[in-house]
């Protein structure tokens, strides 16, 4: 009950946060010049293909994951849904893809991520259609790649699971929007693409740090929900991506 409670206090401070037109943080629609937006869609649609590759995989193998598969996209859809106010008059906002990525693995999070960000633009215009190739590319490529492996290697290490389950969501969050900045710099380099990336990624800086440290948190909970309630589901998930999981289904 105390766990579900502070997740309850989590997705409270969230919503009372969450203006109701705030500019947010990832690209909007037409922003990005055209080379820059082909530039993205191109390195992001062979992640996106992999991942679908996957998700096939993955579920015709063992369609008892179908539910946990979907409970990993809602939490993504909720957190990156909840946009906190910056101070520069911007918006920060949590992405959730840590907790899919160390259940599915990351390429199967690229195309959860890019489901979400397409709705999110459609439904709540968050991001834009033009740029979600570049948005995808940062949230759903980036970001669950950094959280996998740091999850990776700190298991290796030696580290707790709540440390390791803790530095994936951060991580992501993090290196989602230091991304984020980083396309942004390069796009528009004014004073050099070094000066151009600190600008924008102080713009994000004084939110986002805390909002990752909530994150995290929040994700160390609700992955211990899921041992206490479905354990089974995840050991069978952790075998399967060390490739010794049960034939039994």
């Amino acid at each position: 009950m105390k766990k579900l409670f502070f997740i309850g206090l989590f997705f409270v401070y969230f919503a009372l946060n969450s203006p109701n037109d705030a500019s947010a943080m990832h690209i909007m629609e037409g922003f990005l010049p055209l080379g820059w937006t082909l530039f993205w869609w191109g390195l992001f649609i062979p992640f996106f293909v992999w991942g679908l590759i996957q998700i096939k995989r993955v579920t015709n193998e063992n369609p008892h994951l179908k539910l946990m598969l979907g409970m990993a996209g809602a939490f993504v859809f909720v957190l990156s849904a909840l946009k906190i106010p910056s101070v520069t008059g911007s918006s920060s906002h949590p992405t959730g893809v840590g907790l899919g990525s160390v259940l599915f693995g990351p390429q199967v999070m690229t195309v959860l991520g890019t489901l979400v960000l397409f709705f999110q633009a459609l439904l709540l215009a968050h991001g834009g259609l033009t740029t979600l190739g570049a948005n995808t590319f940062s949230m759903a490529v980036v970001g669950p790649f950094v959280g996998y492996y740091s999850y990776k290697l700190l298991i290796k290490l030696g580290n707790k699971q709540s440390i390791a389950i803790f530095s994936a969501a951060f991580l992501s969050n993090i290196t989602t929007y230091l991304f984020t900045s980083f396309q942004l710099a390069l796009a528009f380099p004014t004073g050099g693409i070094a000066a151009a990336f600190i600008k924008f990624i102080s713009i994000f800086a004084v939110t986002q740090l805390p909002l990752a440290i909530v994150e995290g948190l929040l994700t160390v909970l609700v992955w211990n929900w899921l041992v206490a309630y479905n354990s089974k589901d995840i050991l069978f998930l952790q075998n399967l991506k060390s490739g010794v999981a049960s034939s039994e289904k």
